[in-house]
């Protein structure tokens, strides 16, 4: 099988040329406002780099996407004009005192000019990044002296609070010197929203943007939302204020700021805000210049459209009429009242239209699928180009919708109990009179540009047998097709990631973003014990086991139970407890860091073990691990084999030593797997 991509398909070049007929690409005034008030950039191409000389972002890849840049055959029109703008990197003028940094990460940095010194807003994901983007803006305006007054944290997902501490020390801000604000519920939600399902968002989060195809027309151009996302050293820094109600107004630094809460839309702790003295409106990411997810493909909770549509309509309300800029933290500014009237009110209508006719039509009886493949937009929203779906579709969020009101189930009968696709694939296949059989249809259906059939045929002979060659060789062909016509960043990811790993199997670098020791210290016990409980392995479990842990630097004291194969704790120790862990809150943080070993808390008496040790190797041995690497477009391990656990059996001997306890491997899963908490957007 060879492994380098193919070309565009005659079908394929057609469907791109029908995409330059169907929308108004001599509309330009997106490349207007996004070079509008550049101020300069560092040498092309931006590269940023760690203490170590590691890159964690760089714009390399992208050169050739400039404004004039002719798209190339492999790359949707719509998707490739989306990349040109988002390639635009550098310091930008907003406004008199408000600046961005744009493309120096996934989101944008605004810096806005207090009296004293600087209010920032959202620090990116990464440390590296978010020191350059500040030392671009002093380098720049001239002010290397100039200190940061405030942060602002709009929302909680990664990429807009992780790059903290390359622009503020904590110190700074436990000594009051920094004022850190965000919306109530940021904490719990920035620590916590993806830690439970964080192995599977990682590895799917892999195919949604693409971070290991190779960039380039035929590979990654962008996703959507920005180019990507970078990979240095992610932190958090604790609110100092938190925002909980609408109306509330404070100042920073001299800079007046209303509050607009938002949560439960794009994030579930959100705000928008306004700048009464400036005539500005800070959108954070509710509305930006693309239909966002409804439910993102990455995995997560779904999203409501109608509370987004509500809270679009009451920032319109609020402060359509007297703003004269409207920014947000991905994507360029729009300045002008009728032109942000007409974005926030398109986006308002757009979300409301996506909730409320699946609703008309779930009604009727349709289902997800169904209603998602016949449902289009109106055209006064279709060919608006901060409308079109760049991240968000309008086919994956209708399911979304359709997911919220009605779950999985889509009512009929015959789909309540089906056969897995490792167990129906075989019976399709034999039905259909063999695996050449099936090859030879599905080759059929992709000489005539049937791809999403041919995919479809292909997809149950490689689940069948996924040593067969031919078979992932021709769906392989078959998605990179489906990639090069998609107009979203994440569908053509997943195509094309889809394409890769069938013909070169699962690779992962072992790259991956760290973890600053911040993180780990905003998650509350309770997250943690939470999380522990996710990876229990059920069946295994037989034994009761309860433990008492005392935590002696912050007085908190938990007993954790595990009965019936279930964890559960509460926040006081009980009697009776089979072992005692005592150690400090900052010793276990360095052991799930990897900064000190188990082994050396447990020598160190850092941390003390009292009562049936062998009862807490138990419970270490029951930790199950995520696959960081599971399989995709071929089928996983066997289930059965997976669920009981054969192979991960724990001792019988409760005696177990002391010795055997530090050594065993159970402790450094816990901390691989803590070490590897996953971004969320």
């Amino acid at each position: 099988m060879s492994t380098e991509p193919r070309d565009a398909s005659q079908y394929t070049t057609d469907a791109n040329a029908a995409v330059l007929n169907s929308l108004p690409f001599d509309d330009t005034a997106d490349f207007e406002d996004a070079s509008r008030g550049y101020l300069g950039t560092w040498n092309p191409p931006l590269q940023i780099t760690n203490e170590k000389g590691k890159t964690v972002w760089t714009l390399a890849p992208y050169v050739d996407q400039t404004r004039d840049a002719p798209c190339p055959p492999t790359v949707n029109p719509s998707l490739w004009r989306q990349a040109r703008l988002n390639t635009m990197n550098g310091l930008f003028k907003v406004t008199e005192g408000f600046y961005q940094v744009r493309a120096f990460d996934m989101s944008n940095m605004t810096i806005i000019e207090g009296a004293e010194g600087l209010i920032l807003i959202d620090p990116l994901i990464s440390c590296e990044c978010a020191a350059d983007a500040l030392r671009l803006y002093r380098e720049l305006r001239k002010r290397p002296d100039v200190r940061v007054k405030a942060i602002i944290y709009t929302h909680s997902h990664v990429d807009h609070f992780g790059g903290v501490c390359g622009v503020v020390d904590p110190e700074d801000v436990r000594a009051n010197r920094v004022e850190i604000v965000a919306p109530a519920g940021f904490l719990e939600h920035a620590v916590s929203e993806n830690v439970y399902a964080g192995v599977a968002m990682i590895r799917r989060a892999q195919y949604m943007y693409g971070p290991y195809l190779v960039a380039g027309p035929r590979g990654q151009v962008d996703s959507g939302l920005a180019k990507g996302q970078s990979v240095g050293r992610i932190s958090i820094i604790a609110p100092t204020k938190t925002i909980s109600l609408t109306g509330d107004t404070i100042e920073l630094d001299g800079v007046r700021i209303e509050f607009h809460m938002t949560p439960g839309a794009e994030a579930p702790a959100e705000f928008d805000f306004y700048f009464p003295d400036h005539r500005v409106f800070c959108a954070a990411e509710n509305a930006t210049h693309t239909m966002h997810n409804i439910q993102t493909l990455r995995g997560a909770r779904v999203r409501d459209a109608l509370e987004w549509s509500k809270y679009l309509g009451q920032a319109l309300d609020l402060f359509g009429d007297k703003t004269d800029v409207l920014f947000a933290q991905h994507h360029w500014p729009r300045w002008g009242q009728e032109r942000i009237a007409s974005f926030l009110s398109k986006q308002r209508d757009m979300y409301r239209y996506l909730n409320d006719q699946t609703l008309r039509m779930l009604n009727k009886g349709y289902t997800g699928i169904e209603i998602a493949e016949v449902f289009e937009m109106p055209q006064s929203i279709a060919r608006e180009w901060f409308t079109r779906g760049y991240y968000g579709t309008v086919n994956h969020n209708v399911k979304g919708v359709y997911d919220r009101y009605m779950g999985w189930f889509d009512g009929t009968p015959a789909r309540l109990h089906p056969l897995p696709p490792e167990r129906s694939s075989s019976k399709y296949v034999e039905l259909m009179g063999g695996a050449s059989k099936v090859i030879d249809a599905a080759g059929a259906a992709f000489d005539k540009g049937e791809y999403r059939w041919a995919a479809e045929l292909l997809d149950k002979v490689v689940f069948h047998d996924p040593t067969n060659t031919k078979a992932k060789d021709l769906l392989a062909n078959t998605l990179e097709q489906l990639g090069y016509q998609a107009e979203a960043g994440p569908w053509r990811n997943f195509y094309l990631m889809g394409a890769q790993e069938l013909r070169e199997g699962v690779v992962i670098p072992s790259d991956a973003p760290s973890t600053d020791a911040s993180m780990f210290s905003a998650m509350t016990l309770d997250m943690i014990f939470d999380s522990l409980g996710a990876r229990l392995m059920g069946p295994q479990a037989r034994d009761p086991i309860l433990m008492n842990w005392s935590f002696t630097d912050t007085d908190q004291h938990y007993a954790v139970e595990v009965s019936n194969g279930a964890l559960s704790y509460v926040a006081h120790t009980r009697a009776g407890a089979d072992v005692t862990v005592t150690t400090t809150r900052s010793t276990f943080d360095a052991v799930l860091l990897g900064q000190l070993s188990f082994r050396e808390a447990v020598t160190t008496q850092k941390v003390r073990l009292e009562g049936r040790v062998g009862k807490f190797l138990d419970f270490l041995l029951l930790l199950d691990d995520g696959d960081p690497a599971f399989p995709i477009v071929t089928p996983r391990p066997d289930i059965e084999a997976a669920w009981k656990g054969k192979d991960r059996k724990p001792p019988s001997d409760p005696t177990s030593s002391e010795a055997e306890l530090v050594e065993h491997e159970g402790m450094s899963r816990l901390r691989r797997f803590l070490a590897e908490l996953p971004k969320g957007c």
